[in-house]
């Protein structure tokens, strides 16, 4: 018996050097690998069309437009829905920096208040976690209602997020953010949930 499941899948190497802190800076992908990224997600796909959810960042579009291509070479059309609570984490002012010039004394504060600093003057880790959390709750409804997965093209701190609303985590402290997120271009998939977790 098809269980639904959520697979939520990171963008391609993004254009932008090596430690700068790039949250809402919105970067483009390395074309080629977003092929080679959308060609991996089609050649991994279960049969069932999925609900398709979409960061409107440039590098999430890229990739949606790949599968998008893929699709229509096959004579396929999935429901696609862009949706803005899916865009990675504001870092404010440190976006575009990168981590040395941000400097020790800011990230160490940003790590003694976890949860509620706000780093560069943008998100807090509390405010993410809602705004993720309520894309996470809207997909457990669907799934519960349609029986159909849902796809979020998004990025390594929204799939963080989603790790911690599936497992029932509560992020106070460094400690308790997932530390191994998804690499460029990967996916994981989590199954649907009975109940809704609360942060």
């Amino acid at each position: 018996m098809f269980k639904p499941y959520c697979r939520i899948v990171r963008h391609a190497q993004p254009l932008v050097a090596p430690g700068v802190c790039y949250g809402r800076l919105d970067v483009a992908a390395d074309s080629a690998h977003t092929e080679q990224v959308a060609q991996a997600l089609l050649a991994a796909w279960d049969g069932v069309p999925p609900l398709l959810l979409h960061s409107p960042m440039q590098r999430c579009v890229q990739l949606l437009e790949a599968v998008r291509v893929l699709l229509a070479e096959s004579g396929l059309q999935w429901a696609v829905r862009a949706e803005p609570l899916l865009a990675e984490m504001d870092f404010g002012h440190w976006e575009g920096q990168t981590w040395d010039a941000i400097g020790p004394d800011a990230l160490d504060a940003w790590t003694r208040d976890f949860a509620h600093y706000r780093p560069g003057g943008g998100e807090s880790v509390a405010q993410f976690m809602q705004r993720v959390g309520q894309v996470w709750q809207a997909t457990q409804r669907h799934m519960a209602r349609t029986d159909q997965p849902v796809w979020w093209l998004a990025h390594a701190g929204v799939a963080r997020a989603a790790h911690c609303w599936q497992h029932g985590v509560q992020v106070q402290q460094a400690i308790d953010w997932p530390q191994e997120g998804l690499a460029y271009g990967m996916w994981v998939d989590m199954p649907q949930i009975q109940a809704l977790a609360q942060w």
